[in-house]
């Protein structure tokens, strides 16, 4: 080095992946926070490949203007996913936690932050490898709205746009058949997607997780439908919506799960858990049958699965992958870590990972958009 001459500063090199469920949007937000760091600060990518086991394997992509260009548009992940966990890894039959072997990649690669793309169980893993010691940044994806923390997540919009499109189709055949079209959305634990679609759908009955229902209110709203003269109801039910006997077995499950001491009770009590999991499978389709008989109206059933979270994302789940991801660029900038970037108004904050690790954003009972579907006389089971 020339005497006099400043010491150039290090260009940052940065690690990025997707986890979990694919979702719309997510090619746009690598998108965003690749052309951010690499054109706006100069800083370096890398991708690795499905989730958190590319970092575990070193399965990596080169992130540069020609891997970015074209993928605004494209739905799933051009790194691939998996829903792996670094602290319970199978490796060669074997679960193991390959969080060590993690650190080290990250010290290997020169990484300066490692940002992680997913919904839930995303941001706990991410803070597990914040807790290790490495520089750590999500950005919230996911088709149920449910992460905590934040106004929305990216994929939402888009597979709700799908549900609805979906509702729309099915009122022709509902209405020409005289049936009850039961349509499964996708949501275990959280609603947002079904009471979302069901609105803008103009669904009859709206059945989510957090209302538990009873079919016998399901079926008098669809009775007197028919009374009216209208033979054919549209159900929009979330996969995780539970009637309420089966609310209140979960409950109980949980709490004794909540109050086990030894390993045997807890043992006990997740076999129960899982039990009324199993149980719970095939619900619609129960629902639909029970309907049926309670009615004397025939009924179908349209589950609308993988479809929902398919395919090119819309117009806003663009718009809040790129400035999500162009936000997680600047906080890489500033060195502000162990944060998942959320959506609030039109701008975006830092929320530390600890924060919103664990958390579940679900639909409360008073969320005006329960009070407009009740106003517009839709039935949510109650």
């Amino acid at each position: 080095m020339i005497r006099g001459m400043a010491k150039l500063p290090k260009t940052k090199r940065i690690g990025i992946l997707t986890a979990g469920g694919d979702s719309p949007g997510l090619n746009a937000a690598i998108r965003g926070v690749g052309k951010t760091c690499l054109g706006f600060y100069g800083m370096e990518i890398i991708g690795f490949r499905d989730g958190f086991r590319g970092l575990v394997e070193n399965h990596r992509l080169k992130l540069d203007k020609s891997t970015l260009a074209g993928i605004l548009t494209v739905g799933g992940t051009i790194l691939g996913t998996s829903r792996d966990k670094p602290h319970r890894m199978v490796i060669d039959g074997r679960t193991r936690d390959m969080t060590e072997t993690i650190v080290e990649n990250y010290d290997k690669w020169g990484l300066d932050c490692i940002v992680c793309l997913g919904g839930g169980g995303t941001q706990k893993n991410a803070l597990r490898l914040h807790q290790a010691g490495l520089n750590v940044i999500t950005l919230p994806k996911t088709i149920d709205n449910d992460v905590a923390m934040t106004d929305a997540t990216f994929g939402y919009a888009t597979a709700m746009d799908i549900a609805t499109e979906t509702i729309d189709r099915l009122h022709s055949t509902a209405h020409s058949h005289h049936r009850i079209i039961v349509a499964e959305i996708m949501g275990h634990r959280a609603g947002w997607l079904t009471l979302g679609s069901g609105i803008a759908g103009g669904a009859d009955v709206i059945l989510i997780p957090e209302i538990p229902y009873d079919v016998e209110k399901i079926s008098e709203a669809i009775k007197l439908r028919s009374k009216h003269g209208t033979n054919f109801s549209i159900v929009a039910v979330a996969e995780g919506a539970m009637s309420r006997d089966d609310a209140r077995s979960l409950q109980a499950g949980e709490k004794k799960l909540e109050r086990a001491k030894t390993l045997h009770d807890k043992k006990e009590a997740k076999m129960e858990l899982a039990s009324l999991e199993v149980r719970h499978q095939g619900n619609t389709l129960r629902l639909a049958k029970q309907l049926e008989e309670l009615t004397h109206l025939e009924s179908r059933v349209t589950i609308l699965g993988y479809v929902q979270r398919g395919g090119t994302p819309s117009a806003a789940d663009r718009i809040l992958a790129t400035r999500l991801g162009s936000a997680c660029g600047d906080l890489i900038h500033e060195e502000v870590f162990g944060v998942m970037v959320a959506a609030r108004g039109d701008g975006t904050e830092p929320v530390p990972l600890d924060k919103v690790a664990g958390k579940r954003k679900v639909v409360p009972p008073d969320h005006s958009w329960i009070q407009t579907a009740r106003h517009v006389g839709t039935c949510l089971g109650e």
